[in-house]
């Protein structure tokens, strides 16, 4: 496990020396000293904030993935996913060539009721199996387009699906550490968003794209690409259209991380107090249930694991832990497990930074159980485990051997 912070400082180094720079200009585009950078480089500090690390990337000019070693080496079964992956970028290159589909396209209302059972998987954050239903879904998807020429209503609709499906494998492939399939998802996305009528679609290819901004620690252009996304449903947000309250929602609790990310405390928890504004509008709301087409999930507990979220990024492990002790441990429950996990990662680092291992040991053994397949495939988390193994005690010796061998972080 020591070998990952180690091959983590080597690339770091190699990047560097790429570039002619040396470790005090390092340091000063990052505001450290020179030793931190050194010991860094070493192997004998652990980076487990996910800002650091995109700052460290945009400084050095490679992709965070480039660091970290993603996609991470695993079992040959575990690495399948990469051929569906493949797949997909393949289909989503020929985008605006003549779609290959054998026999006709569902309808919308079907293909609608497929991306509904992929929003499943997505909230089990069962990433992988996404990967492997998407490349057909696509080519369905684009083919209704095709043939509905003169059926305007439900080609808008099959344009429709196929953005929602970009955002699925775009959400996956982040999850996995495909850097381009991130990039061509969230391209796709946006193009077909123009074509489908749905005027709250293209704000939710913009929500794609901060999160893309976000590797290179471009937190100012992440915050403008909001406030324009923002902008475009001030109308049917004003208007309380459900999907428009749900999107806005949403893109509020992204600039709050980004602000965070970027250092402003206030703006960050301005973002907060506007996206529970959105969920109080939500809660007010009466009659059936509108359905959640775009897959954003936004709800009040959403806009309360992004408040602790934020606390983690400013370092404030100490408020993050305030916050979470005055959560009912049902609302949490009531998330999307792909969320729930997230925050028991969150509350695994600000134990840790707090000084306790064990608590901290807990929060990500909770967090493995809830989705083991995107804990194991994410930074942070493999992250903070090596640094407990760094602190190892012997009462928790056998517990971190295993779940470390259940990571494959011994290579």
């Amino acid at each position: 496990m020591l070998e990952d912070a180690e091959e983590f400082g080597q690339r770091v180094k190699r990047a560097r020396l790429r570039l002619g720079m040396t470790q005090a200009d390092l340091a000063a585009a990052l505001q450290r000293t020179q030793g931190w950078i050194s010991k860094m480089e070493r192997g004998h500090l652990e980076i487990d904030r996910v800002g650091l690390i995109n700052k460290l990337a945009s400084e050095l000019h490679v992709h965070p993935n480039d660091l970290i070693g993603r996609p991470y080496s695993v079992s040959p079964v575990e690495n399948q996913w990469q051929v569906a992956a493949a797949a997909i970028v393949r289909e989503l290159r020929r985008y605006d060539l003549t779609p290959v589909f054998d026999g006709s396209p569902r309808s919308s209302r079907l293909l609608w009721g497929a991306a509904a059972r992929l929003h499943g998987l997505r909230d089990a954050a069962a990433n992988v199996a996404i990967l492997n239903a998407l490349p057909d879904l696509l080519r369905e998807a684009r083919a209704l387009a095709e043939v509905s020429t003169g059926r305007e209503r439900e080609r808008e609709e099959a344009f429709a699906v196929y953005a929602v499906l970009c955002k699925f494998g775009h959400t996956a492939a982040h999850a996995l550490g495909h850097p381009e399939l991130v990039a061509m998802t969230c391209e796709r996305a946006a193009w077909a968003a123009r074509f489908s009528g749905d005027p709250v679609l293209p704000a939710v290819a913009d929500w794609m794209r901060v999160w893309d901004m976000w590797a290179s620690a471009d937190w100012s252009d992440c915050l403008t690409l909001t406030g324009k996304a923002l902008a475009g449903l001030d109308r049917p947000y004003e208007r309380g259209d459900a999907l428009a309250v749900r999107a806005w929602g949403t893109l509020h609790l992204r600039a709050a991380i980004s602000a965070a990310r970027a250092g402003d405390a206030a703006r960050a928890g301005e973002h907060i107090a506007m996206a529970r504004t959105a969920s109080e509008r939500i809660d007010a709301e009466t009659g059936p249930p509108v359905l959640d087409r775009h897959s954003l999930t936004f709800s009040a507990g959403n806009v309360t694991v992004h408040a602790v979220s934020v606390a983690v990024e400013m370092h404030d492990q100490a408020r993050a832990l305030t916050l979470s002790a005055r959560t009912p441990a049902g609302t949490i429950a009531a998330l999307p497990k792909s969320r729930q996990s997230a925050h028991h990662m969150d509350l695994a680092r600000a134990w840790l930074w707090h000084g306790n291992r064990d608590k901290a040991l807990a929060e990500l053994e909770a967090a493995e159980r809830i989705a083991p397949q995107l804990v194991r495939h994410h930074p942070v988390a493999r992250a903070t485990l090596r640094s407990m193994v760094y602190a190892e005690r012997a009462t928790t010796r056998e517990r971190l051997r295993r779940m470390s061998n259940r990571f494959h972080l011994d290579g």
